[in-house]
């Protein structure tokens, strides 16, 4: 029987803050307060979109990187764009090649911005997991440090540093609302906090790999159909990201796309940040009553990507 994944300790979240720290951004917080976005509770955003590359994702890039011997082959990696965006980035600044396998179905602009950092780029027909095969074929075939973007121990921890900020730019909040795709953000966060604050992981209805995995007991295949898919499309949780949230997570709320989308709208009328699809599934939740707060409830809402289509988020 396989072991239990390891759920990252508090100590390797912080070890991993202490290491990053000049590589990424203290994002900053926002408080619309209570009544934005029709929400009565008392609402800050935490506006990882303004990360360096447009997500969270540099986090555990960077953690994994200064944590691994990476051999002269450099580094492969498979991505629906962001974590190959900051993979490519986190390696040009450090100093390594990167290879880049993508999916079709990921936005051209996603695509070119990775090219852009320098990384070779290679576009595989289908979905997430048809571009992390073809990853992992081309990692044995080079000995390349390979990269997974939501299902390595020092991937999570990096992504669980946003929880330290957290911790002290709100440390009233009763409740997080992170999105969730195959669950490396989610999971370092719920890591971080380990009950003391309240974390919601949010899916949308078409891709709800962590939902069905929490229904099933363990990580199963979903179905992937949704307009977050490149960010939110992974067809299994990561069992890192399981192992977490069947302990640190308070429940899965599930969105439809016609939600995403007004949150994304609602972002750019009311605040003018354009949100990726996935990075708008959080306040989603909120806006679409899946994730109901009552009145009195400090809620933090995770903006956590930028990379989409402006015209799609301006509408």
């Amino acid at each position: 029987m396989d072991a239990r994944p390891e759920v990252p300790t508090r100590d390797a979240i912080d070890s991993a803050h202490a290491r990053i720290a000049p590589h990424v951004r203290t994002t900053p917080v926002l408080r619309p307060g209570a009544g934005a976005f029709g929400v009565e509770a008392d609402l800050t955003l935490k506006l990882e979109l303004l990360q360096h590359t447009g997500s969270f994702k540099p986090r555990g890039a960077f953690n994994k990187l200064l944590t691994s011997s990476v051999p002269e082959a450099g580094v492969v990696a498979a991505s629906g764009g962001n974590f190959g965006l900051a993979v490519a980035y986190a390696c040009r600044r450090l100093g390594y090649q990167a290879e880049i396998f993508v999916p079709s179905t990921s936005p051209l602009t996603k695509i070119d911005r990775v090219r852009a950092e320098g990384a070779t780029v290679h576009v595989i027909e289908g979905l997430y997991d048809d571009a992390s095969e073809a990853a992992r074929a081309r990692q044995s075939e080079t000995g390349a440090l390979g990269m997974h973007p939501f299902d390595q121990p020092e991937v999570v921890a990096g992504q669980g540093t946003i929880g330290i900020e957290l911790s002290r730019q709100v440390p009233e909040a009763d409740t997080v609302l992170v999105s969730c795709g195959g669950g490396g953000l989610v999971g370092g966060i719920a890591a971080w906090f380990r009950k003391d604050v309240r974390v919601v992981a949010v899916e949308p209805e078409g891709s709800r790999c962590l939902d069905a995995a929490l229904a099933a007991g363990e990580p199963t295949d979903v179905t992937v159909d949704s307009i977050a898919a490149d960010s939110l499309g992974a067809r299994r949780v990561g069992s890192i990201a399981f192992e977490t949230a069947r302990t640190y997570v308070e429940r899965v709320a599930l969105v439809p796309d016609a939600a995403i989308g007004t949150a994304q709208r609602a972002l750019w009328r009311e605040l003018r940040l354009v949100a990726e699809p996935g990075g708008a599934a959080a306040l989603a939740a909120l806006m679409h009553g899946a994730y109901a707060p009552a009145r009195d409830e400090r809620v933090v809402v995770l903006v956590c990507g930028a990379n989409g289509d402006p015209a799609d988020a301006i509408g």
